[in-house]
């Protein structure tokens, strides 16, 4: 058949083709969490960031869960750093220890 004369045809027999999810990513940290305040790229707006965890995508989310609810603030997690909106580095830091995690405030 020549490529003039072909066209593309719809069928419904298959439907949706989806993406498979990725798998759980697990991320490695020293064991020491560093706690920094940022505020470039967010048009002044600070963020307290955490990195350093040896937990996986759904342990992170969880552990960035009850920060933001201590925090009383909204967050994210991103390539396995949690981001708290705001300076809460006192009060991340007196909660992470008193998880058992051995921290550092890095940063000015």
């Amino acid at each position: 058949m020549n490529n003039k004369e072909s066209r593309l045809v719809y069928s419904t027999e298959i439907g949706r083709i989806k993406e498979p999810k990725t798998t759980s990513r697990s991320y490695e940290g020293d064991g020491i969490l560093r706690l920094r305040r940022e505020t470039s790229g967010r048009k002044g707006k600070g963020v307290t960031t955490i990195s350093g965890f040896d937990l996986n995508d759904a342990d992170l989310k969880t552990m960035a869960k009850k920060l933001k609810q201590k925090c009383s603030t909204g967050g994210t997690v991103k390539d396995g750093i949690i981001e708290i909106q705001g300076d809460h580095r006192d009060t991340l830091k007196a909660e992470l220890e008193k998880l058992g995690h051995s921290v550092k405030l890095a940063g000015g």
